[in-house]
């Protein structure tokens, strides 16, 4: 749901019918007896925020009576007051990695697991943490805290001193795989592997096809070959041995990532609102950072994590053949030591189950940057199962309040562009400005119609959760989600945002579990054809001849709620539709390859509804009108399950539903004819006078 005309336009096509202490860390010697500390309670998992699609609701019971629901804050409703999740700083990482390095570093390499991320619940996958050059296992410490609430965490930590090769590294972490496998085979083994790590990663998955294992790899060290570390080696072997600070001058690496983040946010912090303590707290953390630097890579050290590399990435390109598992490859655009958006391209290629997300403006550390959060690229990435397979409801997570606020910030521009206007109907049928009407107990099935573009997703989704506490999860196309073959298409990161939001691939049995767990879900039965409209098309609902919702609906007793919405002629003007579009060979010829790039639905229809051909609409915009929503009462469909088994009567109730839309729709067309705010410069004539913030009015209901 991002602000961009090109981000709308996936919108369109997303919605359719379904068919203690930080620094104490717990240690686990490998070489030793497989032992690991626990404490008393586990961390609740983020889901929690979410139960049955109504967010932060506890149900409570009394005697006699039937089960009633409580609201308690609304963690959404007040952006002002939602804040970054507290994270540990750049600071942090020094003051522990000095721990490490000083009281603990003789022995050979071993997990541990950080105080922060809680008990070691069996429940959760495992996630190993692989490092990078460094070694101490301390790179995930950003993200320690999140990830603790939905993972099994281990970290490796290689002291600096160790000699451990490659090849025994791999073996070290193989047994430990072999040993959690054995012990949970159902579980998920997650790598977590940065640089060095990623290789680690790649060879174990490669000499483990049997164990169920996902892979996390941030700007891998396969290329080292290119890399800028290459050049290092014959240079280092002829040197004196002295401290790695005198090289940082001669080799020009003071502009590694640590250290430009480090002055990037000194700089920041010289904005009024900042203070000098801040600021010295940073420039004190980047002394640090260079004295630990100093003590722990001496010549003879970093040479033998440069050749450790340069094994490493033999080993793991020599096998990457053979690696079979998916993997969510996570690279830096402005990585100065490896060549990491090159790399990035020739992995996706040769590893079969790869997806690529890039981050054009972090460097190679990209654990530390303050702008990326590991937890929400796993969720937007749909990269988080607790077993065998993936499912998309029971494995969700919605997202954090600041995720959401993210997202409405992306979103602002449309909100503020269209001022949208929602009504909904209580239960005595009278029509309220807000959304008062909705149910607020699940399971709730609201079907509507798709504007153009899918214009109305983002100011609806965001509305109902700021408003009501509700996170509608939609029935999403496929191509949100998987490619039959790679092509065109864009990039399936364009739709992280969906899926980060609770959007589920169109399928019988994802419609089932949505019900099934009382969730809110939002149907559109016309689906791309709808969204993919003609000209004069416009409030033309596309839907399928028989039934697809009716009497699954009706099997869980779900209320279903009728939607319009109108608005998509105040904003734009089709003037370049799939018609036009056909008539031109080369067009034709384009929207033919990007149909089969991804996975068809409605084959067996008949009518206008079974043309899903995906192309690009050309719009002219338009000085923004306004967005207008109504919800009709809800239809109760608990107690018919035996008489919505039969297809006449679930046929009527189909068509009644479609006719409420309509009603809808064109009630809402009749009504803003008199609203004297539907034009963008009465809105901003009213905001000017009584602040942005104000509501706009509307017309009289």
């Amino acid at each position: 749901m991002a602000a961009t005309r090109d981000s709308l336009f996936l919108a369109g096509l997303s919605l359719m019918s379904t068919s203690g202490n930080s620094r104490r860390n717990r240690r686990v010697n490998l070489y030793g007896p497989m032992t690991v500390l626990r404490i008393s309670s586990a961390t609740t998992v983020t889901a929690s925020l979410i139960e049955n699609g109504k967010l932060l609701e506890k149900k409570k019971k009394k005697k006699g009576r039937k089960e009633e629901s409580k609201l308690i804050t609304n963690v959404y409703s007040n952006l002002e007051e939602i804040t970054e999740e507290n994270r540990k700083t750049l600071k942090d990482y020094f003051e522990e990695y000095k721990d490490l390095i000083y009281r603990s570093d003789d022995g050979p390499p071993r997990w541990f697991s950080p105080s922060e991320c809680g008990s070691n619940n069996r429940d959760f996958p495992l996630l190993l943490f692989l490092p990078g050059i460094d070694g101490t296992g301390l790179g995930l410490i950003k993200h320690h805290h999140k990830l603790g609430k939905i993972f099994d965490m281990w970290c490796l930590h290689i002291p600096v001193k160790d000699r451990t090769s490659f090849t025994d590294l791999v073996k070290l972490v193989e047994r430990t795989v072999r040993l959690e496998y054995n012990r949970s085979p159902h579980r998920p083994i997650y790598f977590v592997g940065e640089s060095l790590g990623a290789c680690i990663a790649l060879d174990v998955a490669a000499r483990n096809p049997d164990v169920d294992l996902m892979l996390i790899l941030a700007n891998p060290a396969t290329s080292f070959s290119r890399s800028k570390l290459q050049s290092l080696i014959p240079l280092l072997e002829l040197m004196p041995d002295q401290p790695f600070l005198n090289l940082l001058d001669v080799l020009n690496l003071v502009s590694g990532d640590p250290l430009r983040m480090t002055w990037e946010n000194a700089v920041k912090r010289l904005l009024p609102l900042q203070t000098v303590r801040e600021l010295s707290q940073d420039l004190a953390a980047m002394s640090c950072y260079l004295s630990v630097l100093a003590d722990m890579l001496s010549r003879e050290t970093l040479l033998w994590k440069l050749q450790m590399l340069k094994s490493a990435s033999a080993s793991a390109n020599s096998h990457l053949h053979a690696v079979k598992v998916q993997a969510l490859l996570l690279c830096s655009g402005n990585d100065q030591l490896f060549p990491s958006q090159e790399e990035a391209q020739r992995l996706g290629h040769m590893l079969q189950k790869c997806h690529i997300r890039m981050f054009k403006e972090s460097g190679h550390f990209l654990f530390f940057e303050d702008n990326f959060d590991l937890v929400t690229s796993i969720k937007s990435a749909s990269f988080y199962r607790r077993g065998k397979y993936l499912d998309y409801v029971s494995d969700y997570m919605p997202p954090t309040p600041y995720e959401f606020k993210k997202i409405h910030e992306s979103n602002r521009w449309v909100l503020a562009a269209t001022s949208p206007v929602m009504f909904s109907t209580l239960e005595d049928g009278k029509v309220v400005r807000d959304l008062a009407g909705i149910p607020s107990q699940g399971p709730v099935l609201y079907v509507g119609y798709h504007m153009l573009l899918g214009f109305e997703l983002a100011p609806m989704v965001i509305q109902f959760l700021m408003e009501r506490n509700i996170l509608l999860r939609g029935i999403a196309h496929p191509m949100m989600f998987v490619r039959l073959r790679e092509g065109k298409m864009l990039d399936l990161s364009e739709f992280d945002t969906y899926r980060l939001m609770g959007a589920v691939p169109v399928s019988g049995p994802n419609f089932y579990k949505l019900l099934s767990s009382k969730s809110h879900t939002l149907l559109y039965p016309g689906g791309v054809r709808e969204a993919l409209h003609r000209k004069g098309e416009e409030y033309k609902l596309f839907w399928p001849e028989q039934s697809e919702f009716v009497r699954m609906a009706s099997k869980f007793g779900a209320k279903i709620v009728p939607f319009g919405v109108v608005g998509e002629d105040d904003v734009g003007e089709l003037v370049f539709d799939y018609n036009d579009q056909m008539q031109i060979p080369s067009l034709r010829r384009f929207i033919k390859e990007l149909t089969e790039e991804v996975v068809q639905l409605r084959t067996d229809a008949n009518g206008e509804v079974s043309n899903q051909d995906v192309h690009l609409p050309g719009v002219l915009p338009k000085l923004p009108g306004r967005f207008y929503y109504y919800f009709g009462k809800p239809i109760e469909t608990e107690g018919r399950k035996q008489e919505l088994r039969d297809r006449e009567k679930s046929h009527e109730l189909y068509l009644q539903v479609k006719s409420e839309v309509e009603r809808c729709m064109a009630y809402l067309k009749e009504k803003r004819e008199k609203d004297p705010y539907r034009n963008l410069l009465p809105r901003l004539l009213y905001q000017a006078t009584n602040g942005f913030t104000a509501e706009v009015p509307t017309f009289e209901l």
